[in-house]
């Protein structure tokens, strides 16, 4: 059973990369799993480019993005894996340029302009997400839901945990970040957070005993 993670955050040891290691160790707690952990930042790719070569009538080029870049071998892993697991940071109410660059390349040459609209992609696969954010817990509940629910239209059974009011800084007193009561943000790290990730973990060995 293949399971690849997919992390959004361009720090790999901060809050989502941490949460999405969680969900990561939890798929691969399961007997026979394995799996790869990738790091969007590390690449050099960009978003869909509208070419639409995915949706020609050609058995070499139907349902696969035709750009060749670093992302290009990390779709192919997308599409074979049973489970599928994607961390992102909330930026600006939305997940990161670099998330949303991955899911144009996947998402797109999953589905057809035909009026079924069926997905075309050879199997199913289990989608765990997980997100992060220094807002309060329910904020962006309708951006959450239309992430899963793409994903679970197209490519398989989605669900995602959260990370709310999440610590990003070592030393608030450094920055221009008097908005935040930090006393609720480092308790909540210490109380809330470890919480969070077991909910992950818990959630990564679940999708991945419903794909073995």
């Amino acid at each position: 059973m293949n399971i690849l993670a997919i992390c959004g955050a361009a720090n790999k040891h901060r809050n989502t990369a941490t949460l999405l290691k969680s969900a990561f160790d939890g798929a691969l707690s399961v007997p026979s799993a394995t799996g790869e952990l990738v790091n969007l930042y590390d690449l050099n790719f960009r978003g869909c480019v509208g070419c639409h070569s995915c949706k020609l009538l050609d058995e070499s080029k139907f349902a696969k993005c035709a750009t060749k870049d670093d992302l290009a071998p990390i779709l192919k892993k997308a599409i074979e894996a049973d489970v599928l697991l994607i961390g992102s940071p909330i930026y600006f109410s939305d997940v990161t340029g670099e998330t949303r660059s991955f899911l144009e390349r996947y998402l797109f040459p999953g589905i057809t302009y035909n009026k079924e609209r069926k997905p075309v992609y050879p199997k199913r696969t289990k989608v765990g997400w997980v997100f992060t954010m220094n807002a309060p817990d329910g904020t962006y509940k309708d951006l959450f839901a239309r992430l899963i629910g793409m994903t679970g239209q197209i490519i398989g059974e989605s669900e995602y945990v959260t990370a709310c009011q999440t610590q990003q800084l070592q030393d608030y007193s450094k920055y221009a970040a008097t908005m935040f009561d930090v006393e609720m943000i480092e308790r909540r790290h210490l109380e809330q957070f470890p919480k969070d990730c077991e909910a992950a973990f818990q959630m990564g060995k679940r999708l991945a005993q419903k794909a073995s």
